[in-house]
């Protein structure tokens, strides 16, 4: 080997050495950076004229297989954790059986109030609880309703935001496609974008499950899990979707305002919205057009079955056509109109003395015209039995099996909370996967102690191209002095 030639290997080995001290650097400085993957340091020989090393550059360390499927387990856990927390909340308002404030205990203490009224029918105390039982029983049904509708108002301003985010990321990732292809066009290195555009996607999956496809130049096209087409070249898709602003009890995507997403322009069917599933935006639709309007309709059908149990005229012959104890906002029920009748639930205005009504009326009936005998107690004891009739719902969707008032509300409750663990359980299951993943992304991250050894094999490396360039320096400098 010619000195020249020892000399160009020397120093080729420096070269590499010194550039691999930069890539232990940033893989240390960046060990906890999110989304940071590390880098690899990639050499060959060069032709044997030449001699020596030459870098080829630098890549990034990713198991994209393993990237790819954390992603989905990603936004199943999204999805999961928002409908778990609907759930929860729905199951913690209508609350526990026996706990204060909870919908069957409201019942009870409205049956209670009318057994000791019955027991002391002259008592305005005793007729007053009565009353006061009975409107917060209502109101605790207008309480829920309206929370239920909360609910979807919230999730369909959550999907405009969604959308809005989803639209911006996409159109972010075409830029780094087109920054990260001119980078490595010119020879750059480019890893860095391309840490930026994984972080970038990540975020966007939690919303959609996104699967990645590579293309050339180091660009990526984008598509969610079910087969929609985000990005594929320059120009993004265009997610369209308009929040139909507060929602109420009725309303719903065939007959309102209410609307789905729309892609390019054109608003998707029903069977199209599933190639938007699987993340915060499925979550958030499952919301707003499955979950919140069940609970809307169990609620109306309790609502339904109290008005009905106390407008029978066996329970209460004096008030004719008018509406009986429990009204739907103060007018007898109309069965083509249940949606949203919990929200109207309210006590007759008879009977509150607020509202120009009589106590005396729940002894004496909702239409006497003048007070009775103090102490009957015919109306109270039908009163209480209506409560405990068993009856069949009129409601739709309701089974025809014969229910108490007590086992209507008990089943609300009890269907809250399988609906809460239902949910709960899913999450469980969707995060423990998405944790298995990160895990293993991890792995695949930075190993300071892995770092320090490949740090002592360059300081090696390095030694010894050095003593190569001192034993040259040596030659030449003999060579020189014999001259």
């Amino acid at each position: 080997m010619s000195l020249s030639n020892a000399l160009s290997n020397a120093m080729s080995g420096i070269a590499a050495v010194t550039r691999g001290t930069e890539v232990v650097s940033s893989n240390l400085a960046n060990a906890l950076t999110p989304g940071f993957a590390r880098r690899e340091l990639q050499l060959s020989a060069r032709p044997y004229a030449a001699g020596g090393v030459h870098v080829d550059g630098v890549t990034r360390t990713v198991r994209t297989s393993v990237v790819a499927q954390g992603r989905v387990a990603s936004a199943d856990t999204a999805r999961t954790q928002i409908i778990a927390t609907f759930h929860k909340t729905m199951a913690d308002s209508i609350g526990v059986p026996g706990e204060t404030g909870a919908l069957t205990t409201l019942l009870a203490d409205f049956d209670a109030a009318l057994t000791a009224a019955a027991a002391q029918p002259q008592s305005e105390i005793n007729l007053s609880r009565v009353l006061a039982t009975a409107q917060t029983l209502a109101r605790s049904y207008g309480t829920l309703g309206a929370q239920v509708q909360d609910a979807r108002t919230e999730a369909d301003r959550a999907i405009a935001s969604d959308v809005q985010a989803l639209n911006d990321g996409l159109a972010q990732v075409a830029e780094l496609n087109r920054q990260i292809s001119v980078q490595q066009s010119a020879g750059d290195d480019a890893t860095a974008l391309q840490d930026s555009r994984r972080q970038l996607i990540d975020s966007l999956s939690e919303i959609v499950p996104i699967q990645e496809l590579p293309r050339d130049g180091g660009r990526v096209a984008l598509f969610t899990a079910g087969g929609a087409i985000l990005l594929d070249g320059v120009t993004p898709a265009a997610i369209g979707f308009n929040a139909a602003g507060p929602l109420a009890a009725g309303m719903t995507v065939e007959g309102s305002s209410v609307g789905r997403l729309s892609f390019n322009g054109q608003e998707l069917s029903a069977g199209q919205m599933v190639m938007f599933s699987g993340g915060r935006l499925a979550a958030n639709f499952q919301i707003r057009d499955v979950d919140a309007p069940a609970a809307q309709s169990r609620l109306d059908a309790a609502a339904r079955d109290l008005v009905e149990r106390f407008s029978d005229p066996d329970v209460d012959a004096t008030r004719g056509n008018g509406p009986g104890l429990f009204t739907d906002a103060g007018a007898s029920l109309d069965p083509a109109k249940e949606a949203g009748l919990s929200q109207r639930l309210a006590v007759n205005a008879v009977v509150d003395i607020a509202q120009g009504g009589s106590l005396w009326r729940l002894r004496d009936g909702l239409g006497a015209s003048a007070p009775g005998p103090v102490g009957q107690t015919a109306l109270l004891d039908r009163l209480r039995g209506a409560l405990a009739e068993q009856r069949i719902s009129g409601s739709s969707g309701m089974s025809a099996t014969p229910r108490s008032a007590a086992t209507m509300a008990a089943d609300v409750t009890s269907w809250a909370a399988t609906a809460r663990l239902g949910a709960e359980s899913a999450l469980a299951g969707a995060t423990a996967r998405s944790d298995s993943y990160d895990a293993m992304i991890r792995q695949d991250g930075v190993d300071s102690d892995q770092e320090m050894e490949t740090l002592l094999g360059l300081e090696r490396a390095y030694t010894a191209n050095a003593k190569v360039l001192s034993a040259v320096d040596d030659m030449i400098q003999t060579i020189l002095r014999l001259s």
